[in-house]
């Protein structure tokens, strides 16, 4: 990268939308403090709770790094929603998004910041790496579940490769939205975003330095969440503008071919044959949203 960057001290607001974790906002939290500035930079920290019992309250309470926090409640269960109220209270120069259940890595601010500087982008996503708890089963590790691609830092990234979990953007750009996540999507708003954003002119790049690591918990080695969390996803990919005949004509197709090979990926190991399995409840999921069934009636899968 080059290091022809602007002088001027840019303050970053890091956006935080948690739903029932309060231990894991509570080592995000913990790891935000140790943030590598260089002088760079300054940031503080907005968290939205999605739960209205305001369950992440006595976390945010008892917080004691010395970042800044600002609390706020979205009563109404709605992701789009709860990112629409981080970015109503961010003030900053730019507004970074990280999940409740991850965690950065000590220049994932700064790295995100250089790359937005250096290749004058409205925004910079980096990966995000799955971090396993102690007796994480061989199949979880081996199937890659919770893998997600990288990329050469510099990258222009499409719409498609757009999401909220490790992302820093240009407070100017999202604050011109009215509404930057539009709340008829339960999941897929990052995608929409990204999209309409890129049809504006606005281009972003990958930064691969900045690193954030995912929690991946026992609840999330449970078949019975995956298969949940499958169905949910694809029934909301219905949502997106950009479904259509084709992606239904998929899925029916999918469907049945992906049921008759699962005693033959079963037999090649048990990785595979879930992996095939969560694919298969993918399809299943648009196919039931498609015949007005909706196979999951909550916004999260929690369990």
């Amino acid at each position: 990268m080059s290091k022809d960057l602007t002088s001027a001290v840019q303050h970053i607001d890091v956006c935080i939308c948690t739903y029932k974790r309060p231990e894991l906002l509570k080592r995000l939290l913990e790891k935000l403090a140790d943030q590598e500035t260089e002088g760079r930079l300054t940031y503080s920290v907005v968290v939205v709770d999605n739960d209205r019992l305001r369950s992440a309250e006595p976390v945010v309470s008892a917080n004691s790094s010395g970042v800044p926090v600002r609390y706020c409640v979205e009563v109404q269960q709605s992701i789009p929603l709860a990112r629409n109220m981080a970015v109503e209270n961010a003030q900053g120069d730019y507004i970074a998004f990280i999940d409740d259940d991850e965690f950065p890595t000590k220049r994932w601010l700064l790295s995100l910041l250089v790359a937005c500087e250096t290749y004058g982008v409205a925004g910079a996503l980096g990966p995000v790496r799955p971090y396993f708890s102690e007796g994480a089963p061989d199949w979880v590790k081996r199937g890659k579940f919770y893998d997600r691609p990288s990329y050469p830092t510099g990258s222009i990234i499409d719409w498609r490769k757009g999401r909220t979990g490790n992302v820093l953007l240009k407070a100017g750009i999202i604050k011109s939205c009215p509404q930057p996540f539009r709340p008829d999507f339960r999941t897929g708003e990052d995608q929409d975003f990204f999209r309409r954003m890129i049809e504006r002119g606005h281009s972003f790049v990958w930064c691969d330095e900045a690193v954030a690591y995912e929690m991946v918990p026992e609840i999330r080695w449970n078949r019975k969440f995956m298969l949940k969390r499958a169905l949910l996803r694809g029934a909301n990919s219905l949502a997106h503008p950009t479904f259509g005949a084709v992606d239904a004509a998929k899925s029916i197709i999918a469907v049945p071919i992906y049921t008759t090979a699962l005693p033959f990926a079963l037999l090649c190991g048990h990785h595979l044959f879930m992996s095939l399995l969560v694919k298969t409840f993918d399809h299943l999921g648009k196919l039931l949203a498609l015949i007005g069934i909706k196979p999951i009636s909550d916004q999260y899968v929690t369990e």
